[in-house]
C-alpha cells in the first residue's frame, strides 16, 4: 500500500468542496450569501436627484414625486438617505453569485449614523433568483424591473444611470459565462482526482503516481484559470461602478470572501499536483536503486 498517496486524497476531497462551494453559494437564500462575486450597493441611489431637487423644480418625474411626498416622509429622507431607494421600490443591495443573484435590505441602518455604527449594520435577504446556468447579472434590468413593479412612474434615465456601467458589465457577460463552465470542468476533475488517489493507495507502481499527477495538473489549470477569471470579472464591475456610479449613489465591492475560498481552493490543487510529482520522483529513485542492489531480474544471476 502506498500510504503516502492519502496526502493527495484530503487534499482533491477539500480542494473539490471548496470548489463546490464556489459554484453553489449564494444559490438559495440564507446560504453563502457573503460569498458573492460581487455585490451592488444602491441604498443612496437618487442622492444626486433629490438634492438638485431642494433648489429646483423641473419637469423630470423623479423631481416631481420628491415634491409630492408628505413633509414626514422628506424629513426621514434628509435624516438617512439611505431609505430613498426603498421608497423607489429599489433593495439596499444586490449580490451577484455564479447561478444567481441575491438581494435586501440593510439593517438597521443603510449608513452609519450618530446611534448607528459602520459595524452594527447587517444585511437582510429577502430574496434570491432561481439558479440558472450560464447565469449574468444585469443590475440595470433588475433595477427598472423593480423600478416598473413599484408604481412611481420613473425609470433609470430619470435617475441618471450611466451607460458606461451598463457597457462595463456587458463586457464580462462572456466572462462570467465562462466562469460557470470552468468551476464545473475544475469540480468534475478533482473529483476525478479524488478517486485516482483512492485507487493509488492501493496500486504503488510509478505509472499510477504519473497518472494522478496528469489529472491533478488538469484539475489545477481549471480551478487556476476559473479563480483567475472571477477575480477578473469582480474587479473589473466593481472598478467600473464605483468610477461611474459614484455621482448617482451607487457603489460596489468585489467579493473578499468568495476570492479566498476560491484561491484557497487552488492553492489546495497546486499542492496535490506537487505531492504527486514528489511520488513519481521517489518512485523512479527507488527503481534505480532496486536495480543497483539487485540487479535488473530482482538478484538471480542471468544465465
Amino acid at each position: 500500500m502506498r500510504s503516502s498517496a492519502v496526502v493527495p486524497l484530503v487534499l482533491s476531497i477539500a480542494a473539490f468542496i471548496l470548489s463546490m462551494l464556489c459554484l453553489f453559494a449564494g444559490s438559495k437564500q440564507g446560504f453563502m450569501e457573503d460569498y458573492a462575486i460581487v455585490t451592488l450597493n444602491t441604498s443612496q441611489i437618487g442622492r444626486n436627484v433629490f438634492n438638485d431637487s431642494e433648489s429646483t423644480s423641473s419637469g423630470n418625474p423623479v423631481t416631481n414625486w420628491i415634491h409630492n411626498i408628505t413633509n414626514s416622509i422628506e424629513s426621514e429622507l434628509n435624516d438617512d438617505i439611505g431609505t430613498f431607494a426603498r421608497d423607489l421600490g429599489l433593495h439596499d443591495w444586490y449580490s451577484a453569485h455564479i447561478l444567481d443573484y441575491c438581494e435586501g435590505y440593510f439593517t438597521p441602518a443603510a449608513v452609519p449614523n450618530a446611534t448607528v455604527t459602520k459595524s452594527d449594520i447587517d444585511k437582510n435577504i429577502t430574496h434570491c433568483s432561481n439558479r440558472t446556468a450560464f447565469f449574468h447579472f444585469d443590475p440595470s434590468k433588475t433595477l427598472q424591473t423593480e423600478l416598473d413593479n413599484s408604481g412611481v412612474g420613473i425609470n433609470l434615465t430619470s435617475l441618471d444611470w450611466p451607460d458606461a456601467i451598463n457597457d462595463g458589465i456587458k463586457t464580462a457577460r462572456v466572462a462570467q459565462k465562462a466562469v460557470f463552465i470552468l468551476y464545473c470542468l475544475a469540480a468534475g476533475l478533482l473529483l476525478i482526482c479524488a478517486l485516482a488517489a483512492l485507487v493509488g493507495i492501493f496500486l504503488t507502481g510509478r505509472l499510477t503516481a504519473c497518472v494522478n499527477m496528469l489529472l491533478c495538473t488538469l484539475a489545477f489549470f481549471a480551478i487556476l484559470i476559473a479563480s483567475a477569471l472571477a477575480t477578473t470579472v469582480a474587479v473589473k464591475v466593481a472598478n467600473v461602478v464605483n468610477q461611474h456610479g459614484k455621482d448617482i449613489g451607487v457603489s460596489a465591492s468585489k467579493g473578499g470572501r468568495f476570492m479566498a475560498l476560491t484561491w484557497v481552493a487552488t492553492v489546495l490543487a497546486l499542492l496535490d499536483c506537487a505531492v504527486w510529482a514528489v511520488e513519481c520522483c521517489v518512485g523512479r529513485r527507488r527503481k534505480t536503486y532496486a536495480k543497483a542492489q539487485y540487479g535488473e531480474f530482482g538478484g538471480v544471476e542471468r544465465k
